[in-house]
C-alpha cells in the first residue's frame, strides 16, 4: 500500500486498519509464545514406599562388675538386629528397619523398674532382657502392664514366669530345671555325701541355690551349712573358716562370677579341698581370670548346649568375634535367638504392634543358633537343656547335659 492509497482514506478507515494491523501482530505473537512452550514432562517414577522403624528395647547392667555380661547379651542383641537389617525386613508387605533401644539396668531391681517405664515410654515393640532375674521380675510387670513382650535371655528364677503375666518369657531353662541338675551330678557322680551351701543374697543366687539344696537333700545328701553373703562381697575369710569347721565333700554357690572367682582363691589359702560347684553365673572366662590357677577342678553348670554344639553355634562365635573383637561370655546367643523369635511373631501377625503380636510370641517354634525354641503356657523354654562344665587346663570344658532335644537346623 503507497502512501498515496492511504492518504486517500479517510481517518475513520485509517483507524480500522491500524487496529486490524495490531490485532494480527498480536496474534503472530501468541503463536510465537506457543510454540516455544516447553514439552510436557515425562510421568514421575513412584516414590520409594517409606520405611517404618521398629524399636526392639534390651536391658543388662552395662556398668558395674557384671557389665562383662550385660554387654555380652547387648552385643548378641545387636547382631541380631544389624543381621535382620541386612537380610531386609518386611511386615505385611511393608518394608521394616529394627533400631535397638538399650538401657542400663546396673543390676539393680530398683533401676531395673525405672528401665522398663523408660522403654516403655519410648514405645519399644519389645524387650530383651533382663539378665538378674531380681532385675526381670521387678520389670515384668511394668511391661505386662504396656503389653509388651518381654523375653529375657538368662533369668533363671522360677517366680519370674510363675506371676501369671502373658507377655513374660525366656529361652534359657529355669532353676527348677537347673539346680537338680547339678545336685544329682554332685552327689551321683561326685559322689559327695556332705555339702555347704552359700548364696549371695539376690533372686537369682537365692533361687539357685535352693532347688540345688532341695535335690540334694532328697538324694540322699547332708547340707552341713547353708551361709549368705550379698553380691557385692568379695571377702568370705568368716563363712568359708565357718565351712571348712563341717568338711564339706562340696561347696555350692549360688551367685556370679565376680564372688566366685575371689571365693575359689580363699577357699585354696584356707586350705579347703572341698569341690566348688555353681550355676550360670560362674560359668565364665572372667572367674577363671579371677580364680588364676585356684580355677582348676571348679564345676559349673549353664542353661543350653555347649557353644559348639549350638546348631548355629560355631558360626555366631566367629561372626561376634569378628564383630566386637570378643569371644562370647555367656548369653549373647540366647539375646541374638530372643530378637529373632520377636520378629518371627510380628511377621507371622502381619504388625509390630505388641497388642497384636503378642499371641504369636507364645506359639513359637523356632530353630535358633541355640537349638529349638518353643514355650509352655508359662513362658519357659519347652526341655531346655542344662550343660555341666569344669576347668581344665584353664578352660572350661563341657562334660555332660542334661535334657534338650535333637537340635534342627539353625536358620
Amino acid at each position: 500500500m503507497t502512501r498515496a492509497h492511504l492518504a486517500s482514506y479517510t481517518p475513520s478507515t485509517k483507524l480500522i486498519l491500524a487496529t486490524a494491523a495490531m490485532s494480527l501482530l498480536a496474534l503472530a505473537g501468541c503463536g510465537k509464545q506457543e510454540n516455544s512452550a516447553p514439552a510436557a514432562s515425562a510421568p514421575a517414577e513412584p516414590a520409594a514406599p517409606a520405611i517404618a522403624t521398629v524399636k526392639i528395647g534390651m536391658a543388662s547392667p552395662l556398668t558395674g562388675p557384671q557389665a562383662h555380661i550385660g554387654i555380652d547379651i547387648r552385643n548378641g542383641v545387636q547382631l541380631a538386629v544389624d543381621d535382620i537389617n541386612a537380610a531386609g525386613l518386611t511386615i505385611d508387605g511393608k518394608p521394616v528397619k529394627l533400631e535397638l533401644v538399650a538401657e542400663d539396668d546396673e543390676a539393680n531391681p530398683t533401676k531395673a523398674t525405672t528401665v522398663a517405664q523408660k522403654l516403655v515410654d519410648a514405645k519399644v515393640a519389645g524387650v530383651v532382657g533382663h539378665f538378674n532375674s531380681g532385675s526381670s521380675i521387678p520389670a515384668s510387670r511394668v511391661y505386662s502392664d504396656a503389653g509388651i513382650p518381654q523375653i529375657s535371655p538368662a533369668s533363671t528364677n522360677p517366680s519370674y514366669t510363675e506371676q501369671g503375666y502373658k507377655t513374660t518369657f525366656r529361652v534359657v531353662a529355669n532353676d527348677s530345671q537347673q539346680g537338680p541338675v547339678v545336685a544329682t551330678y554332685a552327689v551321683n557322680t561326685l559322689k559327695a555325701k556332705t555339702i555347704a551351701v552359700i548364696d549371695d543374697s539376690t533372686a537369682y543366687g537365692q533361687g539357685l541355690a535352693g532347688t540345688f539344696e532341695a535335690k540334694a537333700k532328697e538324694l540322699g545328701a547332708k547340707i552341713v551349712a547353708h551361709e549368705h553373703t550379698t553380691d557385692k562381697d568379695t571377702d568370705f575369710a568368716a563363712i568359708l573358716t565357718s565351712i571348712k569347721g563341717k568338711k564339706p565333700d562340696a561347696v555350692f554357690f549360688g551367685g556370679i562370677d565376680t564372688q566366685s572367682g575371689p571365693m575359689k582363691k580363699q577357699m585354696t589359702t584356707l586350705g579347703m579341698k572341698a569341690t566348688l560347684l555353681g550355676g550360670d553365673g560362674m560359668q565364665t572366662p572372667n572367674f577363671i581370670a579371677l580364680a588364676g590357677a585356684d580355677a582348676e577342678g571348679v564345676m559349673a553348670s549353664i542353661p543350653g548346649l555347649p557353644r559348639d554344639k549350638m546348631p548355629g553355634g560355631p558360626d555366631f562365635v566367629k561372626r561376634f568375634k569378628e564383630k566386637f573383637g570378643a569371644e562370647v561370655e555367656l548369653f549373647a546367643p540366647m539375646g541374638y535367638d530372643a530378637v529373632h523369635v520377636l520378629v518371627e511373631a510380628m511377621k507371622r501377625a502381619n504388625s509390630s504392634d505388641p497388642a497384636k503380636y503378642l499371641p504369636e510370641v507364645g506359639k513359637t517354634q523356632y530353630n535358633g543358633v541355640i537349638g529349638p525354641i518353643a514355650f509352655d503356657a508359662k513362658g519357659d523354654l519347652v526341655n531346655g537343656p542344662v550343660t555341666i562344665y569344669v576347668v581344665k587346663n584353664g578352660a572350661w570344658e563341657a562334660v555332660e547335659t542334661v535334657g534338650g532335644s535333637a537340635p534342627a537346623a539353625a536358620k
